[in-house]
């Protein structure tokens, strides 16, 4: 009598699962999850233990180095055609529960978050819109008033698009929708979900879904958005947002008078110092919209990592940081930022205090 095959548990399909994404495999991925639905598997594990978990592993690797950016893309592009295998091999329950509109904030690109809640609030019983990545918050308005969803779930990744983020949340909340928020842009403790308004907030998929099972509550439309934010009134988010080119060029400048060899940089190895400068600048007028100094040094702590992993030390932040806080010498936020973030980098014990 032969003794019974065991199926694989979650570990070990997320290896396999793995192993076939980086290697491009997309008919391997794809037998690794049909293939754990015919044995059974909850389909609510799959989405979030399997494919959740690997998609959270190519970031990682990729923010290592061990995985290049082309990789990255075609593992993600295959995780995504692997969640669409769902539909075709489960019978989807009934919709018995409220209708949800899932969506990214405009600008963000990052849509496998909200794609994994989507497909977990179908799973559930919910009814779902899922719009994907970058819907304007126009488009997404006219959405809410043609289908009256009880709710929108907001996704954002990347901490750039919070003030899209604000003015999503507030359009939704006019056209009396609450709104759920979640992703990394919101803070790991969902921070910035509440500074700006929403409804709820919800850590990952598995907490959304369950917070969505009961109605959120109706929105207040009494204030406007800069009474949740009252230090805009000093202008510098929108002065330093304005003049970001300019800051990019004259720090870009600034680099390579202090740093000869870069002057013999080439036109695409100027372009992307070009481009990381503009990250700094965007992230710093984030954080002062939002008004929070650990998310530009969270950022720049982040982005140490990264080029520390590729070999360029961290401390080569610190000049630009230098000529940065230089242009902005007559705002007296932004520049605090900057130091602290400076100091932060040149010894990253100095500041625990301030971003623990």
């Amino acid at each position: 009598m032969s003794t019974p095959t065991r199926a694989p548990g979650v570990a070990e399909r997320a290896e396999r699962l793995w192993d076939a994404v980086t290697t491009g495999d997309e008919y391997a991925a794809g037998d690794v999850v049909v293939k754990a639905l015919d044995d059974g598997a909850d389909p609510e594990t799959l989405l979030l233990d399997v494919i959740g978990a690997v998609q959270r592993r190519v970031g990682q690797e990729w923010a290592a180095n061990r995985l290049t950016v082309a990789q990255e893309h075609a593992a993600t592009a295959i995780n995504d055609r692997v969640i669409a295998t769902f539909g075709y091999v489960l019978k989807r329950p009934e919709p018995h529960l409220g209708r949800i509109t899932v969506a990214c904030v405009d600008g963000e690109w990052h849509a496998m978050p909200a794609r994994l809640l989507a497909e977990v609030l179908r799973l559930r019983g919910f009814r779902v819109d899922y719009l994907g990545a970058q819907v304007p918050a126009p488009h997404l308005v006219a959405h809410l008033h043609r289908t009256g969803p009880d709710a929108v779930a907001l996704s954002g990744s990347i901490a750039t698009r919070l003030p899209t983020a604000h003015a999503t949340i507030t359009a939704c909340q006019a056209a009396a929708t609450p709104v759920i928020a979640g992703g990394a842009a919101f803070g790991p403790d969902g921070r910035y979900a509440r500074l700006l308004g929403a409804e709820a907030w919800a850590p990952d998929a598995r907490s959304a879904a369950d917070r969505l099972a009961e109605p959120l509550p109706r929105p207040y439309t009494g204030h406007e958005p800069l009474d949740d934010l009252p230090h805009l009134a000093d202008q510098e988010y929108t002065l330093v947002t304005r003049s970001s080119g300019r800051l990019v060029k004259s720090v870009l400048t600034g680099l390579e008078e202090r740093i000869p060899a870069m002057r013999s940089y080439t036109d695409l190895q100027r372009q992307h110092t070009a481009e990381d400068l503009a990250h700094i600048v965007e992230f710093l007028a984030t954080a002062l919209y939002v008004g929070d100094g650990e998310l530009f040094t969270g950022f720049l702590t982040w982005t140490a990592g990264i080029l520390t992993a590729r070999g360029v030390p961290a401390t080569s932040l610190v000049p630009a940081l230098d000529l940065l806080e230089a242009e902005l010498r007559d705002f007296p936020r932004a520049t605090e930022l900057l130091g602290t973030a400076r100091t932060h980098l040149a010894d990253p014990g100095a500041g625990s205090e301030q971003t623990a």
